[in-house]
């Protein structure tokens, strides 16, 4: 089995993934119960979640509930439960609710620290999650943002210390929507709404076409990602 520990470039590119269900058969047969995909629930999750159920209908799905979500991010995950009603979705909890939150560090962080914000609600969440696993599954793909470039198929992990694969590199949104469409999928109704990228409700604003995908997050702070993949 690859780890975090185990890892070397030698033995990644002996490692024959062709394609996003080759990444996935992988990494089912290489790590079984040891992987869990955490999952956001937009339009990505609705590809992954119905790749995933062809390879593993029992798969682990973790979802960071920060209490911050639109009611459409509840929504579409009990569409998911009804349609994948053999996923072991977790959900996943700060150790601070929202109130406790503002006694220790000021009302509505988000806007104050929003780096901190998303290191307590979100990140350190996952980090406790992810101990319990060798690896973990994520959406990412290379055109969402320039700081997503590179990713690969297989990846050392630093910030969580195992290792990271990301299926979908190689789509784009396009694709990523005739996978949807094609299949029926159930997907978030704030696509339609003109939000390609969701996440707390708090933080989260619909983009102009031409803007780039991840425009509407953290508005007016010099911020594009919440840290979960990079620092």
């Amino acid at each position: 089995m690859l780890t975090y520990d185990s890892w070397s470039e030698d033995i990644v590119n002996s490692i024959s993934v062709k394609d996003t269900m080759d990444c996935l058969k992988w990494a089912f047969e290489q790590y079984g119960d040891q992987i869990v995909y955490a999952c956001s629930f937009g339009a990505e999750s609705s590809v992954l979640l119905d790749l995933i159920s062809k390879i593993n209908k029992n798969a682990s799905i973790a979802f960071i509930d920060t209490d911050l979500h639109f009611i459409e991010t509840y929504e579409i995950i009990e569409k998911v439960k009804e349609r994948y009603p053999t996923y072991n979705i977790n959900f996943l909890k700060s150790q601070y609710t929202l109130e406790q939150q503002a006694e220790k560090y000021g009302k509505n962080l988000w806007e104050s620290n929003p780096n901190l914000c998303c290191n307590v609600r979100k990140i350190e969440p996952l980090k406790k999650e992810l101990s319990k696993y060798k690896a973990w599954i994520t959406g990412l793909r290379r055109d969402q943002a320039p700081t997503r470039a590179n990713v690969q198929y297989i990846n050392k992990d630093k910030k969580f210390k195992l290792i990271k694969i990301c299926p979908l590199i190689h789509w784009t949104w396009d694709d990523v929507w005739m996978y949807i469409n094609l299949n029926k999928l159930p997907y978030h109704e704030l696509h339609d709404k003109g939000y390609p990228s969701i996440g707390c409700e708090v933080c989260t604003k619909p983009v102009h076409s031409n803007e780039d995908l991840r425009a509407g997050r953290w508005q007016n702070h010099q911020k594009n990602e919440c840290g979960l993949h990079f620092s």
